[in-house]
């Protein structure tokens, strides 16, 4: 991901405001929220290896309508299509190597395959974080040019891919059975509804900040080269810390890694709005040594709840979450910014997101008790 480190001073070089900046994300998260749930129950009937290459042609073309054009509209087009691409990537990604780890017996090692997974996606974004910055030294628009080029190779990448045999094909495909599907996560199956909706918002709090450390640090007058360098830092302790995520799961009491995490996610928007000063950057660290933990575990809740059959979909309802979530935020952070500072921003988003897992904290640690009983459920 060159282009993340540079996105939005890309954004502000071509005379967007930081609320425009924020619409163009919101709008690629609302694209997600739209096609999320569809994306997910397609490679539930179709075939997650199918999805992900869907996914990755559309990615590719996404990114090349950045290369090639300017202007809100055409960026706003690229969002639109880099979103339908992400979302048919969400979900089924994780339920591909769920479901291949349980067809080999090993789906007990899900957070120790997918903290790899994720710590070797964070090493190479941090190789990009300053390679990025690099490129953006020279130009602003070159990190585009070579981020068509990496999207394109996920294509070969997704075709190579092998699918396991799922426990029991969908044979229905409509907006009933979706439905049906959303009504058991979020209704029916109490546990795996609190599991959702704290983990969606944790996702959210951690999509948000990835976002905003960009503008902090430009604010803070770090130039391109220093802002990769740090997003390089800082991606590979998140990837670094996701190796060893199991281990810290077996070795703490999930409910002291909940409280941990939610203090340290929430409480670090709020430090960062209380000061401007480059000593911030230690916060970020602990930040992003926290997602690191939370991310391969939260999901891992995710999926000791549910079935196979229907993974990729109730993997895709929680991504769905976390994208509808920052399409509020990141406009209302951009607002906040724009009109009166970013330290108020800052301190708003932290207090959002203090305020809503808080809210559902102490349901979701009570669902913790219940993955043994719930993940033999099934909607019907």
């Amino acid at each position: 991901m060159l282009t993340v480190p540079i996105l939005m001073l890309f954004y502000s070089d071509l005379g967007f405001s930081v609320e425009e900046s924020f619409q163009l994300k919101a709008f690629y998260s609302i694209s997600i929220v739209v096609f999320e749930i569809p994306s997910g129950y397609l490679a539930d009937v179709i075939g997650r290896r199918k999805t992900l290459i869907i996914g990755s042609v559309l990615g590719t073309i996404g990114f090349a309508i950045y290369s090639a054009y300017t202007g809100y509209w055409a960026f706003l087009i690229a969002e639109t299509t880099l979103g339908v691409g992400m979302s048919c990537i969400s979900g089924a990604d994780s339920a591909l190597l769920y479901d291949s780890l349980k067809n080999t017996g090993k789906e007990k090692e899900y957070v120790k395959y997918e903290g790899r997974n994720f710590s070797i996606g964070n090493y190479s974004e941090a190789l990009a974080g300053l390679l990025g910055g690099i490129l953006a030294e020279v130009s602003l628009r070159f990190p585009f040019y070579f981020q068509t080029g990496i999207a394109f190779i996920a294509i070969p990448a997704a075709i190579l891919l092998v699918e396991p045999p799922l426990q029991k094909n969908t044979q229905n495909v409509g907006l009933k059975d979706i439905l049906k599907i959303v009504n058991y996560s979020l209704v029916k199956n109490k546990s795996l509804r609190w599991i959702l909706v704290y983990s969606s918002v944790i996702g959210a709090a951690t999509l948000t900040m990835a976002w905003v450390i960009q503008l902090y640090l430009a604010n803070i007058n770090f130039s391109e080269y220093k802002i990769g360098f740090t997003s390089m830092i800082l991606n590979l302790i998140v990837g670094t810390t996701t190796l060893f995520a199991y281990k810290i799961e077996r070795n703490l009491k999930h409910k002291t890694i909940v409280w941990l995490t939610t203090i340290i996610l929430t409480g670090s928007f709020i430090i960062t709005g209380f000061f401007e000063s480059a000593f911030i950057v230690v916060v970020f660290i602990l930040f992003y040594f926290s997602r690191g933990i939370a991310t391969p575990v939260l999901k891992d809740f995710v999926n000791r709840t549910t079935t196979s059959d229907i993974r990729a979909t109730v993997l895709s309802i929680r991504s769905l979450i976390i994208r509808a979530l920052f399409a509020v935020i990141g406009p209302l952070f951009g607002w906040i910014s724009d009109k009166f500072s970013m330290s108020g921003a800052f301190l708003f988003t932290g207090l959002f997101f203090m305020l809503i897992t808080g809210s559902s904290i102490l349901l979701f640690l009570k669902s913790l008790g219940h993955l043994s009983h719930h993940s033999s459920n099934k909607p019907s």
